[in-house]
């Protein structure tokens, strides 16, 4: 039996392409919907069985608002977030704000369609591991580093640090090989390891995180340092 569910996403593609997708699987689907901004309203007015809520950035204070808003209202509704490659504050943060499951952007159609099965039945739509990292940071939130700047910036290397710094800057592919000294295609891969590295969909995406949590600000340095970016070199 098929789900009457409710697709919200900041990126409207996203939310139309999964909406199409549910709906050729026997889904009942009475909106796709973007931006996030107006989605309580509309969630709590279309009252779905349960509401598919997407976001890129779980771990920034106030983006789930609006799901602590329709369980206030419509506490019936089971909520479901797809966000990026998870870190325990994000799903801790949907899970306080009322959310039943956490599905990551890139799983399987058949994944999301368990989600949405488990959380219709009052289940968490989240595997073990991730709801355990869930439960530690919402009883032990002091456990979890606050500078999420610098835990992001150890995930990459140096030369994804200069890259994410050009990317930054507003550089293309041509001007980031140019400046790197390296192949067009070797800098279009870099560029998407920083973008999976950061739990991101696009370049947009992650200067703004970067920026947003002081990733720049700590990238510079580096950069810097190698000699190739700390402007006019002396005599």
């Amino acid at each position: 039996m098929g789900v009457r569910v409710m697709v919200v996403d900041e990126h409207r593609l996203l939310a139309e392409a999964l909406a199409s997708a549910l709906k050729l699987r026997g889904h009942r689907v009475l909106a796709a919907a973007a931006p996030t901004a107006g989605a309580a309203e509309l969630v709590i007015g279309r009252a779905p069985e349960v509401c598919l809520f997407g976001t890129a950035t779980p771990a920034e204070p106030g983006v789930f608002e609006p799901v602590v808003r329709i369980k206030r209202e419509r506490p019936q509704i089971a909520v479901v977030v797809l966000g990026p490659v998870p870190n325990p504050r994000g799903i801790a943060a949907a899970f306080a704000a009322g959310a039943s499951g956490y599905v990551r952007h890139d799983e399987r159609i058949e994944g999301v369609e368990r989600a949405l099965a488990k959380a219709r039945a009052g289940e968490a739509a989240i595997s073990p591991q991730l709801l355990q990292g869930a439960f530690a940071e919402l009883l032990n939130p002091a456990a979890q580093p606050d500078d999420e700047g610098s835990r992001l910036l150890r995930l990459l290397t140096p030369r994804e640090v200069e890259v994410l710094v050009r990317v930054a800057e507003g550089e293309d592919t041509r001007l980031i090989a140019a400046g790197m000294d390296i192949a067009p295609s070797t800098a279009r891969t870099h560029v998407q390891r920083v973008l999976m590295k950061l739990g991101v969909g696009s370049r947009l995406e992650a200067a703004a995180l970067a920026a947003r949590t002081g990733l720049l600000d700590r990238a510079a340095l580096p950069v810097q340092q190698s000699g190739e970016r700390s402007g006019p070199r002396p005599g």
